[in-house]
C-alpha cells in the first residue's frame, strides 16, 4: 500500500527532499547575481557575453531544473506521507504558496536567460538585485512555516 511504503521511506524523503531544496535554492540565489554581471558588465564583450550565457544555462539546466523537480517530487511525497501534515492547521497552505512562488520566480529567471540569449534583456542589473530579495523572504516564510508552525 502506497501509505506503508510512504511511511516506510519517510527519513528518506525528507532528507533527499531537504537535500533537493538546497541545491534549487543555491542557483535562485546565484542565478539573478549572474544576471546582475550580465547586465551591467556582460554585454559589452563578446567573450563575457558568451562566458556568461553559458554559466547561466548550465547553472539553470543542470542544476536549478533538475533540484526544482526533485523538490517537488519529495515535496508531495512527504505531503502524502501519514500523520505528517496537518491539513486543518495555516502553514501546509502558507509553505505550498511561497514554494508556488519560488517556482514562478524559476520559471521568470528561465525567462530571462532566454532574453540574453537572444540579446533582448532589457532588465537593469538594479532590478536583478531587488527581484533577489524575492526568493529569500520567500524561503523565511516557509522555514518559520514548517519549523515554527505558528499559525
Amino acid at each position: 500500500m502506497l501509505s506503508d511504503f510512504l511511511t516506510w521511506c519517510y527519513p528518506w524523503t525528507k532528507a533527499l527532499h531537504i537535500l533537493a531544496v538546497i541545491s534549487w535554492m543555491a542557483g535562485i540565489f546565484y542565478l539573478p547575481r549572474l544576471f546582475v554581471h550580465h547586465a551591467e558588465k556582460g554585454v559589452e564583450q563578446v567573450h563575457s557575453d558568451e562566458m556568461l550565457q553559458m554559466m547561466e544555462l548550465k547553472l539553470l539546466r543542470v542544476i536549478m531544473n533538475p533540484a526544482m523537480i526533485a523538490t517537488w517530487i519529495f515535496g508531495i511525497m512527504l505531503a502524502l506521507t501519514p500523520g505528517i501534515i496537518d491539513w486543518g492547521a495555516i502553514w501546509p497552505y502558507a509553505k505550498f504558496a511561497s514554494v508556488g512562488g519560488l517556482t514562478w520566480f524559476h520559471h521568470w529567471l528561465g525567462k530571462r536567460r532566454k532574453d540574453f540569449a537572444n540579446g533582448a534583456n532589457v532588465v537593469s542589473g538594479r532590478t536583478y538585485r531587488m527581484m533577489n530579495e524575492v526568493p529569500t523572504l520567500l524561503l523565511v516564510i516557509i522555514v518559520v512555516a514548517v519549523v515554527v508552525r505558528p499559525f
